[in-house]
């Protein structure tokens, strides 16, 4: 379970004031399947960057599994984010030099997993995401699709609770789109995987089953499906 209790992140405090985020509270449910939607500057990446841990918020609170993460520095929050949370960017954030069953191992080869484990994890993941015979491929030969997929087997390498996904189907087509999420919904019934998404993307908004809205740092809409 996540709860965010009064959560703000203002830039820029007490000169010219952006409040990306305003005094949210929420709670979302283990298993959940939700798109945080909002026009462009509504705050969605701002809010899944502190939820995530990869923001400190300017005041609240975010408590994950009865674990107040905004109170975790340094070390702590890295190690943190490393075993609990799986991130899927926008921008995929694949390392070019790496191939893509190298880029799903860096994950447990920075938790300290063991080869064997490791070797297995990996093509356990390539397999899911439908890429075990491109494991030896490098980004640049992927799709983007492809590059995504490699992303979100990266994200749950570590085996998370969480994903959160920033606008994950921004560079994709529509093929590309519903194979994604083909794969995340199918990891979330059968694994209770918890999937928020912050998107404009209409095709993920869909297949959503919470859609919570944000204006200007605000929700000022939650609907359950």
């Amino acid at each position: 379970m996540i709860e965010t209790k009064n959560l703000s992140k203002i830039y820029n405090p007490g000169k010219f004031e952006v409040k990306a985020v305003n005094n949210i509270s929420a709670l979302f449910k283990e298993g959940e399947f939700t798109s945080v939607v909002g026009p462009s500057g509504s705050g969605k990446t701002t809010f899944l960057n502190c939820v995530g841990g990869l923001d400190q918020p300017t005041s609240g609170e975010v408590i994950i599994s009865g674990e107040n993460i905004t109170k975790l520095s340094g070390s702590k929050i890295i190690n943190y984010r490393l075993n609990n949370i799986g991130f899927v960017f926008q921008a995929y954030n694949l390392i070019p030099v790496l191939s893509a069953k190298e880029n799903i191992e860096m994950i447990m080869l920075l938790q300290g997993v063991d080869e064997n484990n490791r070797i297995s994890r990996t093509n356990e993941l390539l397999n899911q995401v439908g890429l075990y015979e491109m494991r030896n491929r490098r980004p640049s030969q992927l799709s983007g699709g492809q590059q995504q997929r490699v992303a979100v087997a990266r994200a749950l390498a570590s085996k998370p609770k969480f994903i959160l996904a920033d606008e994950p189907t921004a560079n994709l087509d529509s093929k590309s789109t519903s194979n994604l999420l083909d794969i995340m919904s199918q990891l979330n019934e059968a694994e209770n995987i918890t999937f928020i998404f912050s998107t404009h993307d209409q095709r993920v908004i869909d297949r959503a089953r919470r859609v919570v809205t944000l204006e200007d740092g605000k929700i000022v809409n939650d609907n359950k499906k």
